[in-house]
């Protein structure tokens, strides 16, 4: 078998495996709040950028509308969210945090801190980890 084909060998079966694994870290810490992780990176957004665009929030998580649009119907009826008609441009969607998703703010913010104490990678490792891995994603624009 030639070393080019290897499982092992694949960036981006590496990828994949870390994503996966990173994900399962997140559920137990997501569950309480009744969150996929999917629904988790959308609050992220949320709290920095409240009353986006569904079309920002799709680019900025880099998912398109079919695949956001049941996650967003989900966080609306837990009362997370609400999607309203732009005052602006009836066509345009926009996402804003409800009462109850602000409050999530504050008790989220225990998620990263446990994520960070199961971690076995120093601090410094998984910063510069991050950082390579923002250059690959965007070199696969």
């Amino acid at each position: 078998m030639h070393e080019l084909l290897k499982l092992d060998n694949q960036l981006c079966f590496q990828l994949y495996t870390a994503n996966r694994l990173m994900t399962r870290l997140y559920k137990p810490l997501l569950d309480p709040y009744q969150l996929t992780y999917p629904q988790y990176l959308v609050l992220l957004v949320l709290f920095e950028t409240d009353n986006i665009s569904v079309k920002d929030l799709g680019e900025k998580l880099y998912l398109d509308s079919g695949t956001l649009t049941p996650v967003l119907k989900r966080m609306e009826s837990c009362g997370f969210i609400e999607r309203v008609r732009s005052k602006d441009d009836e066509r345009k969607l926009e996402i804003a945090l409800t009462f109850l998703g602000k409050n999530l703010e504050a008790q989220l913010l225990e998620v990263p801190l446990k994520l960070c104490q199961k971690y076995t990678m120093p601090l410094e490792e998984a910063i510069k980890l991050r950082e390579t891995l923002k250059k690959l994603n965007q070199w696969m624009l």
